[in-house]
Formats: structure tokens, C-alpha cells, sequence
């Protein structure tokens, strides 16, 4: 996750500051910023470490994700860096699933036949209709930690998990 080194105040939680540049539209910018960044750093790496294979998850906003040059944006940082796209995934959120299903649904697949992963982040806080899950192109389901904190100490939570994972 982003992270903002500020001058002053320090190190500022995305928590503080996604927000506003989401309410801005300056979220798009820097989500290619970070998505550049991110891309260049991962290519330095797997030179570095050619006997691993590494992958980098980065976080896509709704406004960057139906953005209409999404699939442009990712073909040309993917080129620019020259990073496989298999060792790209980028996560979206259940929130995201609530908008228009069949733009969502045709920019995972688009996505998925860049070769890129793709991954659902938080899943459980949200939408959590386990109806859609075998309709989406996804990698990996990544379950809410609300419930993962709780799996040891709380049965329920520890059978909601279970019950995720089976389906999954």
C-alpha cells in the first residue's frame, strides 16, 4: 500500500489521504504513478533475483479500474518496464463488483488475457454475494482480516473462513 512520507507530520496512512485524492479524481494520476512505480521496482528485482519468481500486488481504485484506458495504461507500463505480465496482480474490491457487472466482468477478462493476475481484496466487508464468484477470472481471494483475526478465538468466524475457502 501507498504510503506518504510527509515533510512535517511524517509518515501519513493511506487511510488519511486515498480519500481525498479519490474525491479529487487525483487518484487516477497517481494510481498510474504507483502502478509505474511499482512495475519498474518488481523489474529490478526479478534481474536481481532471476532464480525467483516474484510477483507484485497493486491496488486498483474503482476510478482507475472503469477508467476508459485502463487496458492501454497496463499494456504500456507493462511494455515501458518490460515486466511479464504474470508477475503483475492487481487487486480490486468487492465494492467494486456492485457497479455496472458487465463492464467489471469484461475488463477481468481483458485483464486476465494481458496474462496479468488478479485479485479480490477484503473480501467478505462488502457485496459478498457468493453468487458472482464463479463468474470472475480471479487468482486469489483474499478474505477480510476482520474475519481472519478472529478465526482462532471465534468459531463462527473460523466456519465463515472455512466455508469461503471451500467455495472459493
Amino acid at each position: 500500500l501507498l504510503r506518504w512520507q510527509h515533510p512535517k507530520q511524517g509518515m501519513i496512512s493511506p487511510t488519511k489521504f486515498i480519500p481525498v485524492a479519490e474525491e479529487t479524481g487525483l487518484i487516477i494520476p497517481l494510481g498510474w504513478w504507483v502502478l509505474r512505480a511499482a512495475c519498474q521496482q518488481m523489474q529490478q528485482w526479478q534481474q536481481q533475483f532471476p532464480q525467483r519468481p516474484l510477483v507484485v500486488n497493486v491496488n486498483l481504485s474503482i476510478r482507475q479500474f472503469f477508467h476508459p484506458d485502463l487496458l492501454a495504461q497496463v499494456c504500456q507500463v507493462l511494455a515501458e518496464t518490460g515486466l511479464p505480465p504474470q508477475s503483475l496482480k492487481l487487486e480490486i474490491t468487492e465494492s467494486l463488483l456492485v457497479r455496472d457487472h458487465s463492464t467489471m466482468l469484461t475488463r477481468l477478462l481483458q485483464l486476465k488475457t494481458l496474462g496479468v493476475q488478479l485479485s479480490l481484496d477484503d473480501f467478505g466487508t462488502g457485496y459478498s454475494s457468493l453468487s458472482y464468484l464463479h463468474h470472475l477470472p480471479l487468482n486469489t481471494l483474499k478474505i477480510d482480516r476482520s474475519f481472519v483475526q478472529q478465526m482462532l478465538s471465534d468459531k463462527q468466524c473460523r466456519a465463515v473462513i472455512e466455508s469461503i475457502v471451500t467455495m472459493a
